[in-house]
């Protein structure tokens, strides 16, 4: 077996027999990886904490021939201030979901990880509405994964010019001598659109340092959700719940 070092956050861990525990980890080098991390159960064990959802660190792992069992593990950030925070929780479990969903084994998923953890911390930010920061999250999500909007240009001829209006459908903008080629065209407001197109260019660093009036906040929530429904077509059952919880308030 080989002894590796990883850096990385837990996403999701599951009781496995009587004292055991497995979990899921976003890692720098590796990728998303599962590891059996053996009684991390017990009260007195030091994996306790370690191996719950949000934790960030580094792990030493073995590998074996078909699965990692973590030996141990040092921690930088349990993001504590979400175990009190019924809905920062929930919305926390959703990021952590649709991270988990993206992300493969042995792929490059550096990115991936800065933006999860980057989150997580303008999560615990009580100046940035958990609503901008799920469409922040969700949206940058899918361009970090090579599926983002086109909203610097028209995504037929790539005019840069002309009025816009934006399609889900046609996956961006659609300048006005061509929006008859889609029928879900809309017109956005314009700093709508600037933040459409700040968060699709902003590195993962920079983008939690803004916030946005109600109107432009709608309607960002209804772009990003459309979009999402038209090109992820996942039910994520953390999603679920956390409407449950906050209604349409989130």
């Amino acid at each position: 077996m080989n002894q590796i070092i990883l850096t990385g956050m837990v996403l999701a861990a599951a009781p496995m027999g009587e004292y055991d525990r497995r979990i899921v980890l976003l890692t720098k080098e590796r990728g998303k990886v599962s590891a059996f991390a053996r009684g991390a159960r017990k009260p007195n064990s030091a994996l306790v904490g370690a191996t719950s959802p949000f934790t960030f660190g580094t792990f030493e792992v073995y590998e074996g021939r078909t699965s990692y069992t973590l030996m141990s593990a040092s921690v930088s950030n349990y993001f504590e201030e979400l175990r009190m925070d019924v809905e920062g929780a929930y919305y926390g479990f959703y990021f952590l979901e649709l991270a988990s969903y993206y992300a493969r084994e042995a792929n490059d998923e550096t990115q991936m990880l800065k933006l999860l953890y980057q989150t997580l911390r303008a999560l615990v930010n009580p100046n940035i509405p958990n609503r901008l920061i799920r469409c922040i999250y969700e949206l940058k999500t899918v361009c970090v994964n090579g599926e983002g909007p086109q909203v610097f240009s028209c995504v037929c001829c790539g005019d840069t010019e002309r009025e816009k209006v934006f399609s889900v459908n046609r996956g961006g903008l659609l300048c006005s001598a061509c929006e008859g080629r889609a029928k879900d065209g809309r017109g956005l407001l314009p700093s709508t659109l600037y933040t459409l197109q700040y968060i699709v260019a902003t590195p993962v660093e920079k983008l939690y340092t803004f916030v946005v009036k109600d109107e432009v906040l709608l309607e960002l929530k209804e772009v990003v959700e459309a979009y999402l429904g038209e090109y992820v077509g996942k039910k994520f059952k953390s999603l679920e719940i956390l409407e449950t919880v906050a209604g349409e308030y989130c």
